[in-house]
């Protein structure tokens, strides 16, 4: 049987793939493994979802799941990602559960463990919880059955932790600045405003009228044209905008351009670089962030540590070597020093307060770095398996000396579908499409399905 957790935990349509009797399966497998591990002493888990319709009843299956083996559930609500990680340890709970398909659309979801602290469970966590599923075993009774209280402070607590990540927050240190905040009519909806206005921004809100079915529909940081246009009809100085379940922020500057995730760890690892934070001097990036940035750093002094794409390969890297910055191009960017998760809220505060306390527009701290035109085609229906063809191979190298160090190509097999990506990068856009289109090519010939 294929592993049932993926990445980023267990996604799937909800109530086709995920439905309530694998959540409730889910719940019960992973309370054996913390009953096992606690030596005698009850456990608690902490449960908090993002606004989708189905999170209601996928939440309740997987808390019943979870007080029948004997552990005790504060139910957080609705929550960002990251504030569930953050509850998970301040409140010294034993395992968080978070129930969210993150920038997916609505009718998916997810159920993702995190670990005591509120770290990513290890694989080999998981793999026990699997190994429990649908096994037979002697259910608590009486006395032995967990709670379930609701846990009402979660919104302000999460709140707050997030403005005391800021330099001065009783003193308003975004006051002055207006802002637009996206929240993708998702997890973010009320925490989001109520943060901002708290460290002093003028908040205009747009996509917080959730309703069970419009997450992620049209807005957030996957569709970025309605936060564009508010900020130039609010005459805004910085747009923020998250996604369904908050773990990742995108922005735009006082002209509606996009600021993305490349050009916000490059204006995060200035300024911690400055500040003499930055450990090693070093951020954490994907493989996929634009030369521009790398090219940037690097003139400022700033060690890129390049992984493979998924924001646990960057989490990996940075607690390997002490890094406490890391990130991807989609905004889903990591300060280990406050969050140990993404977190798009308090990406936005940080970036808000290097506006705020410097006196620069957002597009005059991004034009630290210049983004390369960059095209990315997916070639579908090929052998993925074979990417290390020798003619392929040989095309690739043949781009790659064409651009003469002033561009790049990446061949990336994907690791859920039967395609393979190929990015390319360059000087000019036109120059990106033409390698890109030559490079697709030859993958459509050379890695065929027989």
């Amino acid at each position: 049987m294929p592993r049932i957790f993926g990445t980023d935990g267990v996604r799937g349509l909800a109530n086709g793939e995920l439905t309530a009797e694998l959540a409730l399966r889910l719940g019960e497998a992973a309370a054996r493994v913390l009953v096992e591990h606690s030596h005698g002493r009850r456990p608690t888990a902490v449960v908090g979802r993002d606004t989708r319709i189905s999170g209601e009843f996928l939440g309740h299956a997987i808390i019943a799941g979870l007080t029948s083996a004997g552990v005790d559930v504060l139910d957080l609500g609705v929550l960002p990602t990251p504030g569930v990680a953050h509850l998970t340890a301040a409140l010294e709970a034993d395992m968080g559960v978070v129930i969210s398909a993150s920038h997916n659309p609505m009718p998916d979801n997810g159920i993702k463990f995190l670990a005591r602290g509120g770290r990513k469970l290890d694989d080999a966590v998981e793999d026990e919880i699997e190994a429990h599923l649908g096994q037979d075993w002697q259910r608590p009774t009486g006395a032995a059955v967990g709670r379930v209280t609701p846990y009402l402070p979660a919104v302000a607590e999460y709140a707050a932790h997030l403005l005391a990540t800021l330099d001065d927050p009783a003193g308003k240190p975004l006051a002055g600045l207006r802002v637009v905040l996206d929240c993708a009519h998702g997890a973010a909806s009320v925490v989001g405003p109520e943060a901002l206005a708290d460290a002093g921004a003028e908040v205009h809100v747009i996509g917080a009228a959730p309703d069970g079915l419009n997450i992620n529909d049209g807005v957030g940081s996957t569709h970025l044209e309605p936060l564009c246009a508010a900020v130039l009809e609010h005459d805004a100085h910085v747009g923020i905008a998250v996604d369904g379940d908050a773990d990742r922020c995108l922005a735009v500057d006082h002209t509606g351009e996009v600021v993305d995730g490349d050009q916000i760890m490059a204006i995060l690892a200035l300024a911690l670089k400055e500040r003499g934070t930055l450990a090693a001097d070093t951020l954490v990036a994907t493989v996929m962030s634009n030369l521009g940035m790398l090219q940037a750093l690097d003139a400022a002094g700033i060690e890129v540590v390049q992984t493979a794409v998924g924001d646990r390969y960057v989490l990996e890297s940075m607690r390997s070597g002490g890094f406490v910055l890391g990130g991807e191009q989609s905004g889903h960017v990591i300060m280990s020093a406050h969050a140990t998760t993404g977190d798009g809220l308090l990406t936005a505060l940080q970036v808000l307060q290097q506006v705020a306390s410097s006196g620069r527009t957002l597009r005059d701290l991004a034009s630290v770095m210049t983004r390369l035109p960059q095209v990315l085609v997916n070639v579908e229906g090929v052998d993925k398996a074979r990417c290390d063809d020798e003619v392929l191979l040989a095309a690739v190298g043949e781009a790659e000396a064409a651009l003469a160090g002033s561009g790049r190509v990446l061949l990336r097999p994907s690791g859920t579908e039967p395609l393979v990506r190929v990015m390319v990068e360059a000087p000019t856009a036109e120059q990106a499409q033409a390698v890109a289109e030559d490079l697709a090519a030859v993958v459509r010939e050379r890695l065929a399905l027989c």
